[in-house]
């Protein structure tokens, strides 16, 4: 059994599924690969989703402990977010994830350069 953040769960994968249950969670973890943002540089990629919904994300993100978010003491204030050691581990699944996507378009779709993502692990 695997016993985390009040919960039992019997196999391992199942705890990797309720972490990343929603499409955004993966997005914000691919685009903090980049280096750290703040919150109007992810809402402007990820162009998508609703302020709401990053701020909820986000902050089960940090939950988590996949993200870090500083706040700096300036006015206005200034937060970023960046990847934690666990976050940064997910970057070959990612990357995976990424070629696999690539490979089943190619196969079943078709690639054109519009609005590629941004992020500097792209082929």
């Amino acid at each position: 059994m695997y016993y985390i953040n009040d919960k039992e769960y019997r196999c391992s994968v199942a705890v990797t599924l309720d972490i990343f249950n929603d499409r955004w969670k993966l997005a914000i973890i691919w685009h903090l690969l980049d280096g750290e943002k703040r919150f109007k540089e992810l809402h402007e990629i990820i162009n998508e989703i609703t302020q709401k919904t990053l701020t909820i994300k986000l902050k089960e993100l940090e939950e988590k402990n996949i993200i870090h978010r500083e706040v700096y003491a300036e006015v206005p204030p200034k937060v970023v977010y960046s990847l934690t050691s666990c976050g940064k581990n997910l970057k070959p699944v990612l990357e995976e994830m990424h070629k696999w996507g690539i490979d089943y378009v190619k196969e079943f779709g078709k690639v054109t350069s519009e609005n590629m993502c941004e992020n500097s692990f792209c082929e």
